[in-house]
């Protein structure tokens, strides 16, 4: 205990010892009087000692291991160095006192000097939303690795979901803890709204619960409107000036990046929505396609609604370390549409199989959502690849004839801790039709979300967009409404396809 005179007598006999002794080796350790007890308590628990009065003293045989010796107290210590070493201690009882005084203080001085050090180590705040989800027990590991913020960088996550879910919230926080993580400083839960992002200097939004029945694609629409506004609050109220938020999932991602850019205009230009997701899946069908590993694909471009009506572009697309009769060095490449010889398949079932990934969100799990939230935060701290080309989800200024104020995927590039829109990209124009019928969705979904328009309407179009820039429009003619849907479909036939273009809507595109 620190102000224990018997502990300040006993450290001067051992000082002497040290100082005399060779091989002779001392460790001090106070406890403040209102913690002692129960240090003690632990202490000798672990230890399997029996000891109740300060100080308690233990022998350690250092080049032997094993458990330490318990010697006992003061009396106790005095016994064995005046046996072994014929040495005592003559100090007394005032100056006991005395040192014993200037030991606590001392105690206290070094205490408080931590805490400051302490706070000076600021760590990085994180905040995931909807934190009970698969996404995020496979995110936790990611962003603790150090890969994403880097070496140098410690975090503190918080873990932020309704009020229900604590117990698996419970759960993700000490699985956390015992990965052991030498850039994980704490973790934490919260599960009051009004407490959400404070200090966050990163936060990661994911696709929210559902707690009552939705029985329309517009009731769902305006779900996310109420659950965004309440976000935006909270952030504009709590989180750090300069932070970054980022929107993944895979449901209507454009449409709450654009809800959250409203609701907090104050971090407007730093919000920005996830499109890895959609892109990773395009690359690895074409891998499977040319049987080569999908990291083999690069600047696959996803345009238009994320979670929704999208266009594949493949104009810019190439593939490295090709297996053929073509061969060169790593940065080698050839256009992905130069090797796929299948154009039937590309303008049918690429297309096909990629839009029912989308409407129904299979395969876009826990693994994909926290990797692919994972990596463009990684890019947006350090940089991505140079001269690659990334798939994004930004708020338009009108860039390739898009109209402003939606957000919208788009090929930019990260660097210096921000984004730029590739604008000077060759070969990237897309069809008047397929931008209109990818924007219109997006306005509509925008103003159905504030309740400025009752029903949502599919773009109707005499004329299909091409999924690649490839099919003409004599092959995909004649656009034509057909009824509403309640749960996700798509079906391939010799005279139809029907793709989803949002949740609980269809359009059939008929071949002549």
């Amino acid at each position: 205990r620190a102000d224990c005179p018997y502990y300040a007598k006993a450290e001067l006999l051992a000082d002497y010892l040290q100082k005399n002794l060779p091989d002779f080796r001392i460790h001090k350790i106070t406890q403040h009087p209102d913690v002692w007890e129960e240090w003690l308590k632990d202490l000798c628990k672990k230890n399997r000692w029996s000891h109740n009065t300060s100080p308690i003293i233990w022998r350690e045989l250092l080049d032997r291991g094993g458990k330490g010796l318990l010697l006992g107290g003061y009396n106790e210590f005095l016994e064995h160095a005046q046996l072994y070493y014929d040495v005592t201690s003559s100090m007394t009882t005032e100056l006991m006192k005395r040192v014993a005084e200037e030991n606590l203080g001392t105690h206290i001085e070094r205490e408080l000097e931590k805490e400051s050090l302490k706070g000076l180590v600021n760590p990085l705040q994180v905040w995931i939303t909807s934190a009970s989800s698969l996404a995020c027990y496979h995110l936790i590991p990611i962003l603790t690795s150090g890969e994403v913020f880097g070496p140098q960088m410690e975090i503190s996550i918080n873990l932020f979901d309704n009020k229900h879910t604590e117990e698996i919230l419970i759960s993700h926080k000490q699985e956390a803890e015992d990965l052991a993580s030498p850039y994980l400083q704490s973790v934490s839960i919260c599960t009051q709204a009004e407490e959400a992002f404070h200090g966050a200097h990163v936060i990661i939004i994911l696709d929210d619960h559902v707690d009552k029945e939705i029985y329309s694609l517009e009731d769902c629409i305006r779900s996310r409107a109420s659950l965004c506004q309440l976000y935006g609050s909270l952030i504009e109220k709590n989180a750090h000036k300069f932070a970054r938020i980022i929107v993944g999932g895979k449901t209507f991602v454009n449409l709450k990046t654009a809800l959250l850019m409203k609701y907090a205009p104050t971090f407007a230009c730093n919000i920005i929505a996830v499109a890895l997701g959609v892109e990773g899946q395009a690359k690895a069908a074409l891998a499977r396609k040319l049987k080569i590993t999908p990291s083999c694909i690069k600047d696959v471009i996803i345009w238009g609604n994320i979670s929704g009506n999208n266009y594949v572009d493949l104009k810019q697309a190439k593939v490295y370390r090709y297996e053929s009769a073509i061969w060169g060095p790593p940065h080698y490449s050839r256009p992905v549409l130069s090797l796929l010889f299948d154009r039937e398949w590309l303008n049918r079932e690429f297309v096909a199989s990629l839009k029912t990934l989308t409407a129904t969100g299979r395969q876009f799990g826990g693994m994909l959502a926290a990797h692919s939230v994972a990596t463009t935060l990684k890019y947006w701290c350090h940089g991505s690849p140079p001269g690659e080309t990334v798939s994004l989800g930004v708020l338009s200024e009108g860039q390739f004839g898009i109209p402003k104020g939606i957000v919208f995927s788009m090929p930019v590039k990260f660097e210096n801790g921000t984004w730029v829109v590739l604008t000077d990209l060759k070969n990237t124009e897309i069809s008047q039709q397929a931008m209109i019928r990818m924007a219109s969705d997006l306005i509509q979904e925008k103003l159905v979300a504030l309740g400025e328009l009752a029903n949502f309407q599919p773009y109707q179009s005499e004329v299909a967009a091409p999924q690649n820039g490839l099919t003409s429009k004599k092959e995909l003619a004649g656009y034509k409404r057909v009824p509403l849907l309640q749960t996700p479909l798509m079906i391939l036939t010799d005279k139809a396809v029907i793709l989803n273009l949002t949740p609980l809507t269809k359009l059939v595109l008929n071949f002549p």
